[in-house]
């Protein structure tokens, strides 16, 4: 389990130094503060689990601090101490939940017997918060959808190797949904009641990738006033998923590999090696092998990472997964945006099929997203997907002049039939000399609204 914080409350300075002492030798971090308000003040700034707290202080009392922090850290423990124990300030901390409520000055026996019994219950009762959550998202395949044969190869993968404790790689371009494929393979796995922590490689600061990930010892730098525990330690039991993968330094990429060989890590600043139990998912866009032969990634790093690859092919390469996924998106921002939208016009599906989609499921998401936003009725049509035609026509004709004027001469030339046929698609059709669906086709592909 996570090292447990511990934040000391009294205004004796001897009393806060006492129990550091007893405390920081049993293997829990400790924080300090003379007065409610400054305890407050540590509260909104650190990751505290518990509170030791003195019931008499100079500005208030332990009570309306431990109210306080019921109100805004309910996970929070509190343990209440005074030396003036009496049977009605018991009963009142009790009531306002306190764990326990302990005279001063209190035995080291006492003091910790009661952080490990509060430690405990709050372990429960993060434990069932977490299982609660987990059960709420309903089965574990829920969000990933797609009927394409290539993304029930996927699916079938995920299923085979879920069970298993190796690592697994997942490659596929941005916005595929490779974290999505990395929490079902948790999900699926005996780890499943257990923590899932995803992280960005990419976007923690190069400075900060070994701290973050293994944590750092108090004293290890300028600043590092207390222990700090790794990512790697916070998904204990659990997957930790390493998306963007490629982006870790060269000089940290062998203390991955010893985490993932040795199934052990090295705190910043640390003399003893911690051991960790937990599966290692990674991901990356980029194709890795390329990146062994640039010297920018390990050898020996890229093949204990790539035991199971799982690639995610594009979207545009799985076309036949569009309308499932435009399905349940509706459903997603129904709830969201308060709409009850229940289809689609089949030209909107026909022009998303013969898009590129460089940005992949997370671009059709923000398409549908955008165009349920400015639709008022029970179903997306055309003229809903307005900004998404002007970005598309605009690319496409940049790539091509000729084909730009092309477009424009078809565009102009419909428009013109349809307002001479007084909007009649039937007669439209006719003057130009193709048939209605063919018409439905063309005005699907140049981004003509049907007004119906």
């Amino acid at each position: 389990m996570q090292v447990k914080t511990i934040l000391i409350v009294d205004d004796e300075f001897s009393v806060r130094e006492s129990l550091e002492k007893v405390l920081s030798k049993a293997g829990y971090v400790t924080l300090s503060a003379d007065s409610g308000n400054e305890a407050l003040a540590v509260l909104s700034k650190e990751k505290v689990d518990l509170v030791l707290s003195d019931l008499k202080m100079p500005d208030g009392d332990g009570v309306e601090l431990l109210k306080s922090i019921k109100k805004n850290y309910p996970d929070v423990e509190v343990i209440l101490l005074t030396g003036y124990g009496t049977v009605e300030n018991a009963v009142e901390a009790m009531r306002e939940g306190a764990y326990d409520f302990i005279t001063k000055p209190p035995k080291k026996a006492i003091i910790l017997s009661a952080v490990e019994r509060a430690s405990e219950r709050q372990n429960l009762a993060l434990e069932n918060k977490y299982l609660r959550e987990q059960l709420s998202k309903g089965a574990p395949l829920d969000e990933v959808v797609g009927r394409s044969p290539a993304f029930a190869k996927i699916l079938e993968m995920v299923n085979r190797v879920a069970p298993l404790v190796s690592t697994v790689l997942i490659t596929g371009e941005s916005g595929t949904g490779k974290e999505l494929i990395a929490r079902a393979i948790h999900r699926q796995s005996p780890r499943a009641n257990n923590k899932f922590i995803p992280v960005n490689c990419a976007a923690i600061p190069e400075n900060l990738v070994e701290s973050e990930l293994f944590g750092y010892m108090r004293g290890a730098f300028t600043g590092a006033t207390r222990d700090k525990v790794g990512l790697f330690k916070v998904a204990e039991g659990g997957t930790i998923f390493l998306d963007e993968i490629v982006s870790v330094p060269l000089n940290l990429q062998v203390k991955l590999l010893r985490a993932i060989e040795q199934k052990e890590i090295m705190p910043v600043g640390g003399t003893k090696p911690e051991i960790i139990d937990i599966r290692i998912i990674a991901a990356t866009n980029k194709n890795l092998a390329e990146e062994v032969e640039k010297g920018y990634f390990r050898t020996d790093l890229y093949y204990r990472l790539n035991v199971i690859d799982i690639l995610i092919p594009p979207l545009r390469e799985r076309v036949d997964d569009i309308p499932e996924l435009v399905g349940h998106f509706l459903k997603v921002y129904n709830v969201q945006l308060n709409k009850k939208i229940s289809r689609v016009d089949p030209a909107v599906l026909n022009v998303f099929k013969s898009y590129e989609w460089k940005g992949n499921v997370r671009e059709l998401e923000n398409v549908i997203e955008r165009a349920m936003i400015m639709c008022d009725g029970d179903r997306l049509r055309l003229e809903h997907f307005a900004h998404f035609y002007s970005q598309q026509n605009a690319a496409e004709e940049l790539q091509s002049g000729l084909k730009g004027a092309v477009r424009r001469f078809e565009r102009d030339t419909i428009l013109k039939s349809l307002e001479m046929a007084g909007h009649d698609k039937g007669k439209a059709a006719g003057m130009l000399g193709m048939s209605l669906s063919s018409l439905y086709r063309k005005m699907a592909e140049l981004g003509i609204a049907s007004k119906e």
